[in-house]
């Protein structure tokens, strides 16, 4: 009865509310879509770096996914530096993960992904914000972040 009941106790999570910001509509589909499935708030799907900037600014955002890539003049690696200064946690997803941009974010999940490895890869970085080791890594995810 005990051990039933523990099974169905949950620690807190960090991570409750995602920024999408991603400019291909079809991917930035597929990641609403696998987030709210997995329980998270989407705070704003953007396509590029003022609009993202607007949605940061409004507050109410535990992590922000971003592509690389985006329209417009700015980067996602300009935006993460933004996301920085206003305390806001940074996962990228793009097709190149940007080494040299390591301090500006948690991790980087390459692209191609499944939705399973997204939201593991989500699930990494609310272990690092709690301050803990993540469980496991999802394919094609590097972690950035230092752990204990």
């Amino acid at each position: 009865m005990f051990f039933g009941r523990m099974r169905g106790v949950r620690r807190r999570k960090a991570i409750r509310s995602v920024l999408v910001v991603e400019d291909e509509p079809l991917v930035a589909f597929d990641n609403e879509h696998a987030l709210t499935l997995a329980g998270y708030v989407i705070a704003a799907t953007v396509a590029d770096y003022d609009h993202a900037v607007s949605a940061i600014d409004a507050g109410g955002i535990d992590l922000m996914i971003a592509d690389v890539t985006l329209h417009g003049d700015k980067t996602g690696i300009d935006l993460a530096a933004y996301a920085r200064m206003r305390d806001v946690p940074v996962l990228f997803v793009t097709g190149s993960c940007p080494a040299h941009a390591r301090d500006l974010a948690l991790g980087c999940l390459a692209k191609p992904y499944a939705p399973r490895d997204l939201i593991a890869a989500i699930e990494a970085a609310d272990s690092v914000l709690r301050g803990a080791k993540p469980a496991r890594l999802p394919l094609g995810f590097s972690l950035f972040a230092e752990t204990d």
